[in-house]
């Protein structure tokens, strides 16, 4: 690893400093209760099919709200307008994918209260997927989704957090976690998770490369002792959990986001999650073994409290999210900070982080310089490039504050690429594929998910951050583990790529 970061600072074009803008927004805030003083979240997709990705956005005890972008052309000012949508409360966040492969982006809405599938239609139009699940009467905080093998539906998991009707609550009294395999086609009796630790993300992974998923699960430590920690869900017939005999190591935090990128091209991807106080950056270790070792301190990448605004007391981090924020090659990260709601132990004025990956592999903070260090409490983000200009923007939502939407505007930015993928149905999305870019020097490994953030996903296109590159070599392994050629593609372009044969079509959007 060290010999590939030593090239890259000998190798690496200028840094460009991000600059990022507010954009004007129809009024919207995320409030309620103690039971939304979690989520928050958003959800970006394209739901209108004219390749800008739109918003939809939590309200919590306000209506969820879906916002179109109406940005005029490609490298504009970005813009969004309220569109029509059914009215629902109690979300706390929402993930976009497939369900049904119809090419239509529906929505998996997390809610206090019944859960919805929202199947999507033509001009963004929403309806509940028939049957509903029968999955009773949660506090709904965590979600991810994967296509498992012969499946024409995908495997959905629903994080659940405090049981509310427990007289004993809320200390000790996690809900349980469920877990739904479809069965001919239809979803019925979810599997239960136990032991379940009041998570606050998932995500399902091929961390192994072994082209099985497993599911991974951030909970927050304040609400499940004693004998709660992390987890990973070894996705077998009968689900089990890694142990230390698997090579898992336990370990505890207040577990709020998880988000998974390979940083320094190594092929195996880093895993980061925001918490209260440290943040924690992890790194797989070679063996073929679910064992992570911390480069918190090492990779300076802890974002333990306010870097502006006086208030030196511990952070506390909720959606985080990788990007290449000034396109140099080097992936981003971006945490949205927020107190839970007035916990005298934590900051108040904590700001959101944009953490800058340098050439030796790690992170110096940048958040103020940026124009990011707002002092809202920040819940779900997404950082993804919402006008097609190769830039990715930022959206963070806040508690009982106005939703933000920032425009990316650095100048001096490297090259970079916006990739669709597309296969045949079931899986349209091709969820769990693999995309491989070189430029003769390192190597971008990108797998495709559903799930992560805090209440919050995306279905946006990938973006790569390419440095000086003009020209690179591209390769997918799609899900069903077949792999393409090797391909050379041009930068600076906006992509869609399907498979045929050993071959990658690749065609401009």
């Amino acid at each position: 690893m060290w010999a590939r970061l030593a090239f890259l600072l000998a190798s690496s074009p200028a840094m460009a400093q991000p600059v990022f803008t507010p954009v004007a927004l129809p009024a919207h805030q995320y409030t309620g209760g103690w039971e939304h003083f979690v989520g928050g979240g958003v959800a970006v997709l394209d739901c209108n099919q004219d390749v800008l990705p739109d918003l939809f956005v939590a309200g919590g005890e306000a209506p969820a709200i879906l916002l179109e972008n109406t940005t005029p052309a490609r490298g504009g000012v970005l813009g969004f307008s309220k569109a029509a949508l059914p009215e629902m409360t109690g979300v706390i966040g929402a993930y976009p994918l497939d369900i049904d492969s119809d090419s239509y982006m529906d929505l998996a809405v997390l809610r206090v209260g019944p859960n919805l599938l929202l199947k999507g239609g033509p001009n963004c139009a929403f309806t509940p997927f028939e049957p509903q699940l029968d999955d009773g009467d949660h506090w709904t905080t965590a979600f991810s989704a994967t296509w498992e093998a012969g499946n024409t539906l995908p495997s959905l998991a629903f994080g659940n957090y405090v049981d509310r009707g427990d007289p004993n609550g809320p200390f000790g009294t996690c809900d349980t976690n469920q877990l739904y395999r479809p069965e001919g086609g239809q979803y019925t009796t979810p599997q239960p998770l136990t032991p379940s630790f009041c998570p606050l993300s998932m995500l399902f992974t091929d961390w192994g490369r072994t082209g099985r998923a497993d599911l991974r699960v951030s909970n927050d430590r304040h609400y499940y002792p004693p004998g709660g920690s992390e987890q990973m869900w070894a996705m077998e017939a009968q689900p089990r959990l890694y142990t230390e005999a698997d090579g898992w190591r336990t370990y505890n935090l207040w577990g709020m986001g998880i988000a998974s990128r390979d940083l320094d091209g190594d092929g195996r991807a880093e895993v980061f999650m925001s918490s209260m106080g440290d943040q924690r950056l992890q790194t797989l270790e070679a063996g073929g073994k679910p064992t992570y070792a911390d480069v918190t301190y090492a990779r300076g990448t802890t974002a333990q409290r306010p870097y502006t605004g006086g208030d030196g007391r511990p952070s506390t981090g909720w959606d985080i999210a990788f990007g290449d924020a000034q396109n140099d090659g080097l992936d981003d990260v971006f945490i949205a900070k927020g107190n839970v709601q007035e916990m005298p132990g934590l900051a108040m004025e904590d700001p959101n982080n944009l953490l800058l990956q340098q050439p030796d592999g790690r992170f110096i903070e940048a958040g103020l310089q940026a124009g990011l260090a707002d002092m809202a409490r920040g819940r779900g983000a997404a950082f993804e490039d919402l006008n097609l200009d190769g830039l990715p923007d930022i959206v963070v939502v806040n508690r009982n504050e106005p939703l933000r939407v920032y425009q990316n505007q650095t100048a001096g930015a490297g090259h970079w690429l916006l990739i669709d993928l597309h296969q045949p149905a079931p899986n349209v999305n091709a969820i769990g594929a693999f995309i491989e870019i070189t430029d003769g020097s390192r190597t971008w490994t990108r797998e495709l998910t559903v799930g992560g953030g805090h209440a919050s996903g995306s279905a946006a296109m990938q973006h790569f951050g390419l440095g000086e590159a003009t020209s690179v070599q591209i390769r997918v392994t799609w899900p069903d583990g077949n792999s393409s050629d090797w391909q050379e593609l041009g930068t600076d372009q906006v992509v869609r790529i399907t498979p045929a044969m050993n071959r990658l079509e690749i065609a401009p959007l």
